[in-house]
């Protein structure tokens, strides 16, 4: 008989627990990545030759990423990996790729997506200077290249990656002239308590911080004025909670206000979304077992933020319930997700809020979309001109999001700055449609043969 045809797009913990329970249940899937080597992001594997140990790589977690590295290696025999593999579109029942400037098809009976996630962004005044990174591109660069984005790096956001990625590189030897933290202190002492959920995380998170103590200054309740310079980032203008200005020196910049799932390839799928007031973000709906649309599943964290560990259990879930859905089951239950992981999250909500406010309140002449030009006071005026509050309708005068990103970088502030504007709720917004390709695709590989 025809195997049944399982795609998954995503090799890091959830794609590869999907597919070892696939592979273990004799099936061999297609695996398809944007990256040339399985991990994810997190355990993001650099290029071979590259000479930094694991523990340097991945601090306390080196163990269990190079385990889930060498099990993704053995599982190659039997499945059908595409690497350096950009997954664009889901139509008609096929994945649509894109490698090495050609587009293929790839039919499926089942469709377990697990794309992760990326930076949440809040733009202030001349954060389109060069010199000016998220924090998942600044990990990026030292991960997969052993590069610094600068000699002179001040850390901007919100979010346990902050601590993590400045950490990481003041153990790579770059002066970290400062870590700006826009949640207060009280905010993180409140979410202790949901974030002993999981001492593990929580221990290593504190641990992390007591090395940056005393060596960097920290700074809690902070609001990001400008970054500085002209032709490239010569400092960092803020203001402290009690609303004193200040400036710091530096060469680079690196901010985030935490994660966002990638959930343009699951609406595209047939997902359902719906607003969760908890993140300010909307997700896509599923069942326990990560079910978005017929034969169509979502893991990790393109589901929802829970951490590495609990996407690689959202990852074994979704493949069972893919061969229940398949007539295939072997009996297996299908594990419920870890309370602890979801309590956790809540303590990250907590301490960790994502500043909707910082966006409301942006000046009209900051960059909103980097990719179209579009101004905070150009999406201001197009909603006060028309009376138009939805966010679609903004975008269609304006032109915000509908740049290169599509919105995957300035969707969520844009939809801040337009509630503020309309003094509505920013669910009331609505959200930017996801529409293929979800990232670039060169025009010539469209040409027809």
């Amino acid at each position: 008989m025809t195997q049944p045809r399982v795609v998954i797009v995503g090799a890091g913990p959830a794609g590869i627990r999907a597919a070892e329970v696939l592979v273990h249940a004799g099936l061999g899937p297609v695996v398809i990545d944007e990256q040339p080597r399985a991990g994810g992001q997190i355990y993001r594997r650099p290029p071979p030759g590259f000479v930094r140990i694991p523990r340097a790589l991945y601090g306390f977690d080196a163990s269990r990423a190079q385990a889930l590295h060498a099990l993704f290696d053995g599982l190659l025999p039997r499945i059908d990996h595409r690497p350096d593999t950009l997954a664009w579109n889901v139509w008609a029942g096929a994945v649509h790729t894109l490698h090495d400037g050609t587009l293929r098809r790839q039919p499926f009976d089942a469709l377990i997506l697990a794309p992760g996630a990326m930076d949440l962004v809040v733009p202030f005044a001349g954060w389109t200077l060069p010199g000016v990174y998220t924090l998942g591109g600044a990990q990026v660069a030292l991960k997969a290249q052993g590069c610094a984005v600068g000699r002179r790096v001040a850390f901007l956001g919100t979010g346990p990656l902050l601590t993590l990625v400045a950490h990481q590189y003041r153990k790579a030897g770059v002066e970290v002239v400062g870590l700006f933290e826009t949640s207060d202190a009280r905010r993180l002492r409140r979410g202790a308590w949901s974030l002993a959920a999981d001492p593990v995380r929580l221990g290593r998170g504190i641990a992390y911080r007591a090395r940056l103590a005393g060596r960097v200054p920290v700074r809690h309740g902070i609001t990001p004025l400008a970054a500085l310079g002209r032709d490239a980032v010569e400092g960092l203008r803020w203001r402290d909670s009690a609303g004193a200005e200040h400036e710091v020196a530096c060469d680079a910049i690196a901010f985030g206000y935490g994660l966002k799932p990638e959930t343009q390839l699951a609406e595209l799928a047939g997902a359902r979304f719906a607003f969760e007031p908890a993140d300010g973000l909307w997700l896509p709906v599923a069942d326990a077992a990560g079910r978005v649309a017929p034969r169509v599943y979502l893991a990790g964290d393109g589901a929802g933020i829970l951490g590495a560990r609990a996407a690689e259990h959202a990852g074994r879930r979704a493949a069972l319930a893919t061969l229940a859905d398949l007539g295939l089951d072997d009996g297996a239950a299908v594990p419920p997700s870890p309370a602890a992981a979801r309590r956790f999250r809540d303590g990250l909500r907590t301490a960790f809020p994502f500043p909707g406010h910082l966006a409301a309140g942006l000046a009209d002449d900051v960059i909103l979309c980097r990719c179209e030009a579009v101004t905070v006071g150009a999406l201001r005026a197009a909603a006060r001109e028309t009376g138009a509050r939805e966010i679609n309708r903004v975008k269609a005068l304006c032109r915000v999001g509908m740049g290169r990103c599509q919105g995957r970088v300035c969707g969520v502030a844009a939809a801040y700055v337009l509630a503020a504007a309309c003094a509505m709720p920013v669910g009331a917004v609505g959200r930017l449609r996801a529409q293929a390709p979800v990232k670039p695709i060169p025009i010539g590989a469209c040409r027809a043969p």
